[in-house]
């Protein structure tokens, strides 16, 4: 099993602090892999098409290297954001972009989709986040999870004001922590149905 987190960030403190502790307290036995979008230079869709008519994207930059390496290998995905306008950032936006040539062939299909927002305050568009991000992968037609108990609600939403959320907010720590627990149940279940382990 491979679980992929994305950092949505141009920069590399709270949300990818938050995710390198999500993969931290993932206990079942997987491969883990953490990237910052920051690292790659993934030019904006160009709506010409070519993903129609050739079956691939035309755009020669780091894209495919995403694409071909860790998107297909993964079997869960969990990407996390910072709140940028009540929205994702635009290098995430761009990276969404771009997987339109994955859709044409249903390749992100049946993969399973957590998602992480940071946000400076309460209330501060953590929600709008994570709706974006779940937004993406009903359209690729993948399966959608939030945590487990006790916070299971839309994804880990946190608040930070430091450069370490996870230090700064006890409750949206939490929600991390339960998101580690629930990929481990993702995990043991595509396990039971590949019948390799018992659960």
């Amino acid at each position: 099993m491979t679980v992929l987190a994305i950092n949505g960030s141009p920069r590399k403190k709270c949300t990818f602090k938050a995710l390198e502790t999500l993969l931290e307290n993932v206990e079942k036995n997987c491969e883990k892999y953490l990237i910052n979008l920051s690292d790659f230079n993934i030019k904006p869709c160009q709506a010409c098409n070519a993903c129609i008519s050739k079956g691939e994207c035309v755009i020669e930059d780091d894209f495919v290297k995403i694409e071909n390496k860790l998107l297909k290998k993964a079997d869960i995905l969990v990407i996390g954001s910072p709140v940028y306008f009540g929205n994702i950032t635009s290098q995430l936006k761009a990276f969404f972009d771009r997987t339109r040539v994955l859709r044409r062939k249903w390749g992100l299909k049946n993969k399973f989709l957590g998602a992480i927002a940071v946000g400076k305050s309460p209330h501060g568009g953590q929600e709008h986040v994570l709706k974006a991000i779940h937004n993406w992968g009903l359209i690729h037609s993948m399966f959608i999870f939030s945590e487990s108990e006790p916070t299971a609600h839309f994804g880990a939403a946190l608040i930070c004001k430091k450069d370490d959320p996870v230090e700064f907010d006890e409750w949206g720590n939490k929600t991390i922590l339960s998101m580690a627990k629930k990929i481990d149940e993702i995990i043991s279940f595509l396990k039971y149905v590949k019948q390799d382990v018992d659960i």
